[in-house]
């Protein structure tokens, strides 16, 4: 029996799934956490993603020896800086760090944002690798001058598995200094770091998307319990895994509520959003994946049901016994700073408190204030001209909470997709590795494997989303 590995080193934790090649049947899952963060330095050290994954492959070993292909999908923009002899030089800057905001905002006005869209689909913020790297040769200029390598999360994993410094266009469209549009890196973007060297020949080669990049090295091999001769496929972003997991076609649109909010479809064309809300990503298989992200969503709801003293699993519950509109109590959750909108000093507000509202208006407020957010990047979408009128599939760990899932529903004023994987990044990841072995699309074996059934979740039409929704930005606009 043949079986492909799929690996999701997320902020969080290392997610491992092994599943059959032809019938894309789960056989193993495994998980192991990372070490905790808390923005605005917000790092880790690479070495401590290969270790999580050590302990991850250790719940699935009896499944190793028949795996034949294996793929990475890793956080997005974090930046990984090694010496000439592979060593990270220091810890990792992860997306949701805020340190470089002063640099992204003079990258930004260095060349306006309307240009910055053009060349590389996205106007930088803090969460952008190219403000991490600016920020670490104004801090740290000797470490940038002895680094022989500049990788994405993902890439440093692919490289320990097999040898390669590549990376793949779906994960490098969210560094800020490659371009979607010319499917190659901008040098010009590169040279605004005022690095005082080409720093081109630091980053990884962008292999196509059912590349095999090579085989897992024997000492790695061993190391994992993997067996011999297994293709490593290039990797991706998290949230391009996300799409591929779900078979994405456009007019489809994926939320996903996880450390980070996502909403983000599929496009056959580029994306450039002069505003910033949108980012004009590529994604796994050849074309465009527009997204919006917020740097809040299952913290707010973590961090509310840690105040009220209630576990994670008893805050849906509770917060599903209040009506709707939470008796318009508002939270609004920009927690640890914000994305988007970009205030990366910004700080969560609750606002429509009286002496008699009670916890679980307190819980499903924080639901609400997540689901609010992410629906305005949703309109923002569609303001892009991103066809948004399919099926919207909610994922990601908050999915499974009913809450979420009744907001969503609700709010949005549409029926919802739950899909029936519970990891649908590390699924994309094994459609990568099926497809790199197949020699086939990624949308032909999510098709094969029907990775889009899930349970459908009806809106209720007495909900009055509108006057919550409005309710929500008039105190969202408060923090502009």
């Amino acid at each position: 029996m043949s079986l492909v590995l799929g690996v999701d080193s997320s902020t969080q934790s290392t997610k491992v799934e092994i599943r059959e090649l032809n019938s894309g049947r789960v056989v193993g899952v495994g998980r192991a956490p990372h070490p905790p963060t808390t923005p605005p330095r917000s790092e880790q050290d690479p070495a401590s993603w290969w270790s999580a994954l050590l302990d991850a492959l250790g719940q699935v070993g009896d499944h190793l020896p028949d795996v034949v292909a294996v793929a990475v999908a890793g956080q997005q923009h974090g930046l990984v800086v090694l010496d000439g002899d592979g060593v990270p030089m220091r810890p990792a800057k992860l997306w949701n760090d805020t340190e470089s905001a002063p640099q992204a905002a003079a990258l930004v006005a260095s060349l306006g944002a309307t240009e910055w869209a053009t060349r590389c689909g996205s106007v930088p913020t803090a969460s952008f690798t190219i403000t991490k790297l600016a920020w670490l040769l104004a801090t740290a200029p000797d470490i940038v001058g002895g680094a022989s390598s500049v990788m994405l999360p993902h890439d440093y994993l692919t490289w320990r598995l097999s040898g390669a410094r590549v990376t793949d266009r779906g994960d490098a469209s969210g560094t800020g200094w490659w371009s979607p549009v010319a499917g190659d890196y901008d040098r010009q973007l590169l040279g605004l770091l005022g690095a005082g060297r080409d720093l081109a020949p630091l980053l990884p080669r962008v292999a196509g998307p059912t590349e095999s990049v090579g085989e897992v090295t024997s000492v790695e091999a061993r190391a994992l319990g993997l067996g011999p001769n297994v293709i490593v496929g290039p990797g991706t972003g998290d949230n391009m895994a996300g799409a591929a997991g779900l078979g994405l076609v456009p007019g489809d649109v994926a939320v996903s509520i996880g450390t980070s909010g996502t909403v983000y479809g599929v496009s056959s064309t580029p994306t450039s959003d002069p505003t910033g809300a949108v980012a004009g990503f590529a994604d796994a298989t050849g074309r465009h994946l527009p997204l919006v992200c917020t740097l809040n969503a299952s913290k707010v709801t973590d961090t509310v049901g840690r105040l009220l003293a209630v576990e994670p699993g008893e805050l849906s519950d509770l917060a599903l016994q209040a009506e709707p509109g939470a008796g318009c109590v508002t939270v609004v959750p920009y927690f640890d700073g914000e994305r988007t909108p970009n205030l990366p000093l910004a700080t969560g507000t609750i606002t429509g408190l009286r002496s008699d509202t009670g916890r679980d208006q307190l819980a499903r407020a924080a639901y609400e204030g997540v689901v609010c957010g992410l629906l305005d990047g949703l309109d923002a979408l569609g303001a892009a001209g991103v066809a948004a009128d399919g099926r919207l599939f909610l994922i990601g760990g908050g999915a499974r909470a009913e809450a979420y899932q009744r907001a969503m529903a609700d709010l949005a004023g549409r029926s919802i997709v739950v899909p029936d994987s519970d990891e649908t990044v590390a699924t994309g990841a094994c459609v990568q590795a099926a497809a790199v072995l197949d020699q086939t699309g990624l949308g032909e074996v999510a098709a094969r494997w029907r990775l889009d059934r899930g349970v459908v979740v009806e809106h209720d039409v007495d909900v009055d989303a509108a006057a919550i929704r409005t309710r929500y930005r008039e105190q969202a606009a408060r923090h502009g």
